[in-house]
């Protein structure tokens, strides 16, 4: 049975978006990035290696959580990368201050459909006051029944599809490891759906 914190594991998906990253490596330089749900924090990591403006959070309610982001951050050299405490579908003072982004980070961030609607009304929150970000995200087929599609409707968000094989994430070892093995995971990029309806 794993630890209920599920912060404190490297999951399939982490691997993948990580992957996505490195693949577009070049483009992620003086970005500005957040990472949300963070934990372990690969996707920031390899964002922050590759040049990006990285800020790593996971929730205030978990300090264990928030505790592995800065371990992720001292084992990878990166001591200076902030960390703060963001809780889902919660107004706070951190999430107030953030700074702009350009891209938001979350890798199996929807993985219990209790959260879904209080993670896209924080994703709404900052792409309504970054219009021009996007969110990425991977997640775990975990169940047939769930779907995030009202409530993209609902918080009028669009998203694209990102076929893994697009950057070459559709194998079962991805840079050394094994982690994806035969989980179906799947990419999208979420950002504002435009006036217009589209």
């Amino acid at each position: 049975v794993l630890d209920s914190q599920y912060g404190l594991y490297v999951w399939p998906c982490a691997v993948v978006l990580a992957q996505y990253l490195w693949v577009h490596r070049r483009s992620l330089r003086g970005k500005r990035v957040l990472e949300i749900g963070a934990g372990v924090s690969l996707p920031g990591v390899v964002a922050a290696k590759c040049g990006a403006e990285v800020t790593l959070s996971d929730s205030e309610e978990l300090p264990p959580c928030l505790q592995r982001c800065r371990s992720s951050c001292r084992a990878n050299r990166l001591p200076h990368v902030p960390v703060i405490g963001l809780t889902w579908g919660r107004v706070s003072p951190q999430l107030l201050a953030l700074a702009p982004v350009d891209i938001i980070l979350g890798s199996d961030v929807f993985f219990d459909p209790k959260d879904f609607e209080d993670i896209l009304t924080t994703v709404y929150f900052l792409l309504e006051k970054n219009p021009h970000a996007q969110f990425w995200t991977t997640y775990q087929v975990r169940s047939a029944d769930w779907s995030i599609e009202a409530l993209l409707c609902k918080w009028k968000l669009k998203t694209i599809h990102v076929p893994l094989h697009s950057f070459s994430a559709d194998q079962e070892h991805l840079a050394s490891s094994s982690l994806p093995g035969r989980h179906t995971i799947e990419m999208m990029i979420i950002s504002l759906a435009q006036s217009d309806g589209t």
